[in-house]
């Protein structure tokens, strides 16, 4: 079974720039949809952004124009460029594939802190 491993979180400033990169251990060609959540405390799992295999992307409203997705299927890698942040994007991120437009996969990553200062 392909495994999934976030990395790139951590400490920023408010406007500033990250970039998560989460790499799979086997092809992810096969998924039409990789996608990113986000979590915190209390909260449901959310979907931040969401593309598939040919590269349409959707987008939460809290984020569009803020943040963009990609994917290398030949590097097996998914990434999440977060531009203009917020304190409120202040969550841990999860990659996700196998899933359906809004509806989450079943393969997670363990998940990436991001922290906002305001």
């Amino acid at each position: 079974q392909v495994q999934l491993v976030e990395s790139g979180g951590g400490l920023v400033q408010a406007g500033g720039s990250l970039r998560l990169s989460c790499a799979a251990s086997g092809s992810i060609s096969s998924f039409n949809n990789m996608a990113w959540y986000r979590q915190g405390p209390g909260n449901q799992r959310e979907q931040v952004a969401r593309i598939s295999s040919g590269a349409y992307t959707g987008y939460a409203d809290s984020v569009k124009g803020r943040f963009t997705i990609s994917r290398d299927n030949a590097k097996r890698m998914l990434y999440l460029q977060m531009d203009s942040l917020k304190p409120e994007d202040a969550d841990v991120y999860y990659c996700n594939a196998g899933g359906s437009g809004t509806s989450p996969g079943r393969l997670w990553g363990q998940g990436t802190l991001v922290t906002v200062s305001s």
